[in-house]
């Protein structure tokens, strides 16, 4: 004789058979302070771009960018670009932002100490920009971690 179906009991449905999210708990806390850390820093580096389109257009007066050395200028528009490129990064809290700001912050400092006439870094900034870039590679490793 066969059988009859009976109707699905959703009623008797067990946690196994449920997909639930894990609360958000620690999980997420070293990831947010990453995005808020980025997102400082990517406040800072669109101030430092637009202050250096600010001396290559004239808008600082006496900002004589003309009169300067081609490397000067170079480096000055270098920085121009790469500062609110990376900055848009970060703001996004994407990887290539982190990347990007890296490079732009060790070209700033490998900058400074061999050519210390087209870049200017005083022992403070140096050791601001290096405690930047070890806070953000300490918080970047404790936010993969937690992962």
């Amino acid at each position: 004789m066969p059988r009859k179906l009976q109707p699905l009991d959703l009623s008797r449905e067990t946690t196994a058979d449920r997909i639930e999210e894990r609360p958000a708990t620690a999980l997420l806390r070293w990831n947010v302070i990453l995005t808020w850390f980025m997102r400082v820093i990517a406040v800072l580096w669109i101030a430092k771009g637009l202050a250096a389109w600010a001396t290559i257009v004239g808008a600082w007066p006496d900002s004589g960018f003309e009169g300067r050395s081609m490397g000067y200028q170079a480096t000055l528009i270098y920085f121009a670009v790469i500062d609110l490129v990376a900055a848009v990064g970060l703001w996004m809290a994407s990887t290539w932002g982190g990347v990007l700001w890296l490079l732009a912050v060790m070209s700033h400092l490998i900058l400074a100490v061999f050519f210390p006439r087209v870049v200017e870094a005083s022992p403070l900034t140096t050791a601001l920009l290096l405690g930047m870039i070890v806070v953000y590679l300490v918080v970047s490793w404790l936010a993969a971690r937690e992962e």
